[in-house]
């Protein structure tokens, strides 16, 4: 009662767009005469040798799928020949006659092995035995076939019938398509009487994705969820209680807390099998994107989309939605990180989690190194952006295509061309990349390490160490959030050239040491043979600016590089005095690509500079002068007494 009330709501995408059945036996069985009563719905009073293959439409067969009916006789055909039928079916119906004992008795003897032989491994082949006339006895033939079927597990079904009276004739063929459809095999064990370990490992996933609150248990919305994503209705109050009874009578933990727990789930689908409703877990293993192999398919793990030249990947509003949902969800003592305990429970339904817990040198996390709310959005936007199909396979593993009731490429936002950005000067998009180049030495790890930190005295020695290639955060620009990747270019030897992969991107940081003479030649000989007549922004950084500066052993310094090549001058960090603005002018260099009038946060450091130079320097007054003040009023207090006495003198000659 409970399975039929279930399984009656089943909607399955089927996998296969044909069936082809194949009907064997020995002679004068009624192989011949099934086919033919099948299709005229009248018994043939005169039989041929064997029947031509025929093609029955979807819209007039039980599962709606087009089924191909093949006949065999061993008259016109050789064993070759039979061979290569069964290699082309799909599944093999294997026809005796009830009222012949020995075309019984070859079952076991002659046909199972013949076809066991010729269809191994992958390639073997559903079977469903046939009895036929059975209006020629009053007895069944079902009990002695059950144990052929002991020894053959490949043997789905049996069925008795007649092709005279026309007595169960669609009913086999509905066997033999539903053993091609909904084998049994890969789900059960006939002899344990059990679940396949595959069809269990499957199952469990299944139960952790529904288990929207992740406390184990399927609570009564959990389940009608479940029910509505895999059957498009909803499950009736009367089908619930008769599902808990049933548990609670067969099983004794299936029920905890009037919810079903993940042995009462696996309970009722090994129920569901035993009483021949197998289309009702292949609903379910295949709504939760399994192949007949009880593999998660390709096409559900990574669909096909459309990514154009010079676009990139985001996250969706959606996506964002969904993975802060999840966070949420596996944050139970709510202290706004995941534990290494919780990032485990979190990605439990997965085959392997899609990135190390320790992501403290990718993303911003906690004191303990543990990732937060915001620095679990950043790893998500990270692997999206650098390696779309994994994100695509974990939002299915996880569950998107469930809970959101719609393909994972919903949760994915492909942007417009970079060339249209460039030739608006101004970028639509979100996560924007940019490489760091410089030698080995010039301080690279710690301008990345430090985009992570607010407080400086937070980075340790051993996070300035190791060779993680990218690290992600969030910048403002113009009052907007843009996420900014910062990859760490690995430079092995100084004459290496770059890869251009290693060229492309939002905006290039060229890196150089300003205590090191030699460390600013390398990243002027690559900007100007690399970025030079590119469109990609450039900001030259002076890392270790807290040190003294050395003439740079080049034919052109930094400063007067930057004049000639009109680029912006050089920006000095140091991570005993972070300056975040560095990363802010980073993101907009590269939100506005080619469009100097939207860096203007840049020329502010420029304007402070010359009028320094032209003005300030003409009074003895310099900004690092501790009397620069005094001076000023003093010069201001001078200059209105001068002008005071100028205008008395005027008034007095007039």
């Amino acid at each position: 009662m409970v399975a039929s009330s279930i399984a009656s709501m089943s909607s399955s995408n089927l996998l296969r767009r044909n069936v082809r059945i194949l009907l064997v036996g020995d002679q004068g069985v009624g192989k011949t005469s099934l086919i033919l009563s099948l299709v005229s719905e009248e018994f043939p009073e005169e039989v041929p040798p064997k029947a031509e293959e025929i093609t029955i439409p979807a819209d007039v067969t039980p599962e709606h799928v087009p089924t191909n009916i093949v006949d065999y006789s061993s008259i016109e055909q050789s064993d070759d020949n039979l061979i290569e039928e069964i290699a082309k079916a799909h599944v093999v119906c294997v026809v005796y006659a009830v009222d012949d004992e020995s075309s019984l008795d070859r079952l076991s003897s002659h046909w199972l092995p013949f076809i066991r032989e010729h269809s191994q491994g992958e390639n073997r082949k559903p079977i469903v035995l046939v009895g036929n006339k059975i209006d020629l006895v009053d007895y069944s033939t079902i009990d002695h076939v059950l144990t052929i079927m002991e020894d053959f597990n490949e043997v789905e079904s049996c069925v008795e019938c007649s092709a005279k009276t026309l007595h169960n004739i669609s009913e086999m063929f509905y066997y033999a398509q539903k053993a091609v459809l909904h084998p049994t095999a890969p789900l059960y064990i006939m002899e344990e009487q059990d679940l396949t370990e595959k069809c269990k490992k499957a199952l469990v996933r299944i139960f952790k994705v529904c288990d929207i609150d992740g406390d184990g248990l399927l609570n009564d919305y959990e389940l009608n969820h479940f029910q509505r994503r895999c059957f498009n209705a909803p499950l009736q109050p009367t089908v619930l209680d008769e599902v808990k009874a049933v548990l609670m009578k067969n099983t004794p933990d299936g029920i905890r807390d009037d919810c079903v727990t993940l042995s009462g789930f696996l309970f009722l689908h090994c129920l569901f099998i035993q009483r021949g409703r197998n289309e009702t877990t292949w609903a379910v293993l295949r709504r939760f994107g399994y192949n007949e192999n009880l593999e998660m398919s390709k096409d559900y793990l990574c669909p096909a989309i459309k990514i154009p030249p010079g676009s990139s990947t985001e996250l969706s509003h959606r996506g964002q939605q969904f993975l802060m949902a999840l966070f949420e969800r596996g944050d139970k003592d709510m202290d706004g990180a995941l534990s290494p305990d919780e990032f485990k429970r979190v990605f439990s339904a997965c085959p392997t989690p899609p990135f190390s817990s320790d992501i403290k040198r990718t993303v911003p996390t906690n004191d303990k190194g543990w990732p937060t709310s915001h620095g679990w959005i950043c790893r998500w936007s990270l692997q999206t952006f650098i390696e779309l199909p994994k994100t695509l396979e974990y939002l299915a593993y996880l569950g998107f295509n469930v809970h959101e009731n719609e393909s994972q490429i919903a949760a994915i936002h492909v942007t417009r061309e970079r060339r249209i950005d460039l030739a608006k000067k101004q970028s639509s998009r979100n996560t924007y990349m940019c490489h760091v180049i410089g030698m080995k030495g010039a301080g690279k790890t710690a301008l990345c390490r430090a985009f992570l930190v607010d407080d400086m005295k937070k980075l340790k020695d051993k996070d300035l160490r190791g060779n993680n290639q990218y690290c992600i955060n969030t910048v403002q620009v113009y009052g907007q959030e843009k996420y900014l990747i910062l990859r760490d270019i690995d430079v092995r030897q100084v004459l290496d050239p770059l890869q251009p992969s290693e060229v492309l991107c939002d905006v290039a940081c060229l890196v150089y040491d300003i205590s090191d003479p030699k460390s600013f030649e390398y990243i002027a000989r690559i900007y100007i043979k690399y970025f030079a007549e590119s469109k990609i922004p450039v900001l030259i950084v002076g890392a270790k600016g807290d040190m003294d500066e050395k003439r740079q052993d080049y034919l052109l310094q930094p400063v007067e590089f930057c004049q000639k090549y009109k680029l912006l001058p050089p920006q000095y960090f140091s991570i005993k005095h972070n300056k975040r603005d560095l990363y802010v002018k980073l993101g907009t260099m590269a939100s506005f690509p080619r469009f100097q009038p939207a860096w203007i946060l840049f020329y502010k450091h420029r304007f402070v500079q010359l009028w320094e130079e032209t003005q300030l320097k003409h009074f003895g007054l310099m900004t690092n002068d501790p009397m620069i003040w005094w001076k000023t009023v003093l010069g201001i207090a001078t200059c209105s007494l001068v002008g005071f006495f100028v205008v008395k003198a005027l008034h007095s000659t007039r």
